[in-house]
């Protein structure tokens, strides 16, 4: 694995958190009986975006390592993800 693709890992897997940690101790404007003029209800009171941004970036980083690991470590390769079979051998064009 090169520098770029632990780059464009890194980017996947912290944008896939990043989406899973949104939604997590939200609460609307509805729910907090709140509501500004102009939004709807469903628009988030406390987004604490600071927060979530670290706690994505520390989970991300987490999923990151094992993936790299199990990468580097030759467990998974592009040959075990080859179900039919229509891949050149490594090596051979």
């Amino acid at each position: 694995m090169g520098i770029t693709s632990a780059i464009v890992l890194y980017a996947v897997c912290w944008f896939m958190t990043l989406f899973v940690v949104l939604p997590l101790r939200m609460q609307t404007q509805g729910e907090a009986g709140e509501v500004v003029p102009g939004t709807p209800s469903s628009a988030p009171a406390n987004l604490n975006l600071k927060r979530k941004a670290v706690t994505t970036t520390i989970f991300a980083t987490i999923v990151w390592v094992i993936l790299v690991s199990i990468i580097w470590s030759g467990w998974i390769t592009i040959d075990s993800l080859d179900w039919t079979k229509s891949l050149a051998p490594v090596g051979k064009s």
